[in-house]
């Protein structure tokens, strides 16, 4: 079997065409939180892309266990209470797989 030298985002999408904008739009996600912890609608409003699509893309980087929810807080943009993103390994919260007891 052939091994691929491909980056974590890659790797999600190579089932995608080339030139697709839903790969350019899912790549600037995940590489604007590798250097940003912010909400979706902060994201939106920097990169440009809609917000309906940041929440699948929210959801796909999520199951392949690439992006992480640092806290919940009041948005900086909106005001209201939201995810604070992000894809930085070194900024994710450390779950404990033992569930606590007391």
């Amino acid at each position: 079997m052939k091994k691929h030298n491909l980056t974590p985002v890659q790797s999600l999408v190579t089932r995608q065409a080339k030139g697709n904008t839903h790969l350019t739009q899912l790549q600037t996600f995940y590489s604007f939180l590798e250097s940003h912890v912010a909400t979706a609608s902060m994201v939106s409003a920097a990169t440009g892309i809609p917000q309906k699509c940041l929440t699948r893309y929210k959801r796909r980087l999520e199951k392949a266990g690439r992006l992480w929810e640092v806290t919940r807080n009041y948005c900086k943009l909106t005001g209201f209470r939201a995810s604070y993103l992000t894809t930085d390994p070194q900024k994710a919260p450390n779950y404990s797989s033992q569930l606590s007891l007391f």
